[in-house]
């Protein structure tokens, strides 16, 4: 099952298992990323659009806690069931997206 989490629950989440390297993966496209991005803040930011993970996956740590960003969630959830699928087991979903993560943090602007 793959954890829902809020975006001001996300430092949290990460916390949950010390040893693992804490992972945000946008998966929105270079366009949407130009738009809105997220500042890694006790995270490091991988960025890799979605239909790219298949060919990319060597660049993902399954020794990560890695969370799933898009724009609303979507394609985030199918990222993370993707990942899941593929042996990684420590995964979560940013629920709402960065559309949610702007009402987190008004630096972030929506789109």
């Amino acid at each position: 099952m793959i954890d829902q989490v809020r975006p001001a629950d996300l430092a949290a989440w990460f916390a949950q298992n010390a040893d693992a390297a804490p992972v945000l993966l946008d998966v929105r496209e270079p366009w949407e990323l130009q738009t809105a991005s997220v500042a890694p803040q006790g995270f490091t930011l991988v960025t890799i659009p979605m239909n790219e993970i298949p060919g990319r996956l060597a660049e993902l740590g399954q020794d990560h806690r890695i969370a799933c960003l898009c724009h609303h969630g979507a394609r985030s959830q199918r990222v993370a069931a993707f990942l899941n699928q593929n042996g990684f087991a420590e995964l979560a979903n940013v629920a709402g997206g960065i559309d949610a993560w702007s009402s987190h943090d008004p630096t972030v602007p929506r789109y």
